[in-house]
């Protein structure tokens, strides 16, 4: 973590919800590759001059519409996460529609990171991921995430702008949950 003055403590009062954001430009790209197949499939059953039969032009619509869902609506639930830390949980919601959701109380965390370099290569790709020796993550974009160690030895991974911030507030819920304070003071 970035160094702060006055020995890493600030005096300014944490939030009571604190809420951030990270988002990914290249994942329209994508989105435009998956709205141009299902132009594709529009255009091929509207506008047929196959002389080779129906099967084909009914398999080549539905794989033109079937990929281009899958791609569209692949890329658009992780252009961007959504994430808010409360009093009591820890929630991450990707895309418009604000899915998939995971919600995590902060009873169950142990610890809370900061990771200044979380990269898709690490995870496998963008979106939401499972790896054996890591846990689970939601990656939208390269660069600063949040790391959660679970009392039940999961972690869950997730990449925010200003993750920094929001490990420093989980610290102190942790800390006053644990100490029987209010970590708002």
């Amino acid at each position: 973590m970035r160094d702060h003055p006055h020995g890493g403590r600030t005096t300014e009062p944490l939030p009571v919800i604190w809420t951030g954001r990270a988002t990914n430009r290249a994942q329209w790209l994508l989105a435009a590759v998956g709205g141009g197949c299902l132009a594709l499939g529009i255009k091929l059953a509207v506008d047929s001059t196959w002389t080779s039969g129906l099967a084909p032009l009914v398999m080549s619509v539905v794989g033109c519409l079937a990929a281009g869902l899958l791609i569209l609506f692949g890329t658009l639930a992780f252009v961007h996460v959504a994430v808010k830390v409360d009093s009591d949980a820890f929630e991450v919601r990707c895309g418009h529609m604000g899915l998939p959701r995971r919600r995590i109380l902060l009873a169950h965390v142990v610890r809370a990171e900061f990771a200044p370099r979380v990269t898709p290569r690490q995870w496998g790709g963008w979106g939401y991921r499972w790896r054996p020796e890591k846990g689970m993550a939601v990656i939208v974009r390269r660069g600063e995430g949040v790391v959660l160690r679970l009392g039940d030895g999961r972690i869950f991974t997730v990449t925010v702008d200003d993750a920094e911030t929001a490990v420093r507030i989980i610290r102190a819920r942790l800390h006053a949950a644990a100490t029987g304070r209010s970590a708002e003071s």
